[in-house]
């Protein structure tokens, strides 16, 4: 019996890409689930998707990234999930070449390494903490640490014991999950986003971004210093 996927999308007021999103699941013969989780927004996100033929999972606030997949998790049905952010549009067709090594067996977890665009948005301190961080721990180098396109075995997701709140999930589970020793694969995609500038807004959510992860680190720092 051939796998089948399931798609988790966290989306907070994407009305104007989240059906572009869906629709390019649709070319992916693969993925015959795709549940986008509400964040509590004022938009038309949930309407859009539902009309779209996604599973709709309602927060009743916003509650940020991390806790939105962690209560979407509840509500998967298949063995390989992916984590797709809502503003991919149609390029999420390409989350085929991260499911495929899944599937395969050459990796245990994926995650999508996006084009270099020629957009300047931050400086970089975000990028350098996540993968700073990601090296201490554990000694790998990842540089695609901070994309939110992922793949994985149910059973990989499964043993973590933590899930970080906001934009730390992606740095804290990097981690937990070269720790218990599973393969992660980079994987090139072509795939595209909303760009974070560099105006008062851009600057604000890398802010955001670069505490979160902060918080993490700082967290694995002390819970590594009390078993030692």
């Amino acid at each position: 019996m051939k796998k089948k996927v399931s798609v988790l999308i966290p989306a907070y007021n994407e009305e104007e890409r989240i059906i572009d999103t869906i629709k390019g699941l649709k070319d992916v013969e693969e993925v015959d689930e795709v549940i986008v989780i509400n964040d509590g927004s004022t938009d038309n996100t949930a309407e859009k998707a539902r009309k779209a033929g996604a599973k709709i999972v309602n927060m009743k606030r916003n509650v940020g990234k991390g806790t939105a997949l962690k209560e979407g998790l509840k509500y998967v049905k298949n063995d390989v999930i992916v984590f797709l952010d809502a503003d991919v549009g149609l390029s999420s067709r390409e989350v085929k070449k991260l499911i495929l090594p899944v599937l395969d067996g050459e990796a245990d977890v994926t995650i999508a390494k996006f084009p270099k665009t020629n957009v300047k948005a931050g400086f970089g301190f975000v990028k350098t903490l996540a993968r700073k961080g990601v090296k201490y721990f554990t000694g790998y180098e990842i540089e695609s640490v901070l994309s939110g396109q992922r793949a994985f075995k149910k059973e990989v997701l499964e043993s973590l014991k933590a899930f970080y709140k906001g934009f730390g999930i992606e740095v804290g589970m990097t981690i937990d999950i070269l720790k218990k020793g599973y393969k992660i694969k980079e994987v090139e995609v072509n795939m595209t986003h909303s760009v974070t500038g560099r105006d008062l807004k851009g600057f604000l959510h890398r802010g955001k971004q670069f505490w979160d992860i902060l918080k993490v680190l700082v967290y694995k720092l002390f819970s590594k210093n009390i078993k030692e």
